[in-house]
């Protein structure tokens, strides 16, 4: 089976994707990842994708959909596979179209903006071990503390509320046009956002076997 992942950053759907792999034993693609091993491992695309990434630049379009192009011809994608965080534009999602590659389910994991920002910036991270916490959700023991090593407990860059709004910003301009495109083909299921992983995971699995 042949899945994309959609959502918004914080929407949690990277976690889903990775239970959903386990599940039936098929690769997660994140796109971050797979750049990063084509630069490692020298490949034609990845040679392209240093050159932009040595220079600070964003790797363009016909770099990334070239490397989505040599993962998934790899044998551990022969029985399906997840993308996450591919496509993000419409033209994207015409160029993976254009491949003939066959995707028979695109999962949107839907969270509020509000429950996002919420979420994100009630985040705590160790400055020392990396352990993470949460305000409301996964309190440490002490306030400020991690239980782990003793570390002080931090609000990364990428959790403070404007840089989180500002993505979903990008979010809803660049990448939220995908819904409507693959709802237009029928492959479409959306799934509502619980409070509780599990409760998200169940709905996801049957979103995935409908």
């Amino acid at each position: 089976m042949n899945i994309i992942f959609l959502g918004a950053p914080g929407a949690g759907k990277g976690t889903q994707a990775e239970i959903v792999s386990k599940t039936f034993g098929i690769p997660t693609i994140s796109t971050g990842n797979i750049i990063r091993a084509a630069i490692k491992n020298g490949t034609e695309m990845g040679e392209k994708a240093k050159a932009f990434t040595e220079q600070g630049k964003l790797v363009p379009d016909e770099v990334v959909i070239g490397i989505i192009r040599e993962r998934l011809a790899q044998p551990d994608c022969a029985n399906g596979f997840i993308l996450d965080g591919f496509p993000r534009t419409i033209p994207q999602a015409e160029a993976l179209d254009s491949m003939g590659i066959a995707i028979d389910r695109v999962i949107d994991i839907d969270v509020p903006d509000d429950a996002i920002v919420a979420r994100m910036s009630g985040r705590r991270v160790c400055k020392n071990c990396g352990a993470s916490y949460h305000i409301e959700y996964k309190k440490p023991e002490k306030d400020g503390v991690c239980n782990d090593c003793g570390g002080e407990l931090v609000t990364r860059a990428d959790d403070e509320p404007q840089t989180v709004l500002e993505r979903l910003r990008v979010y809803h301009k660049e990448t939220e046009p995908l819904k409507d495109y693959y709802a237009k083909t029928g492959k479409l299921r959306t799934v509502k956002g619980q409070e509780k992983v599990e409760d998200t995971t169940a709905l996801t699995l049957k979103a995935v076997e409908d």
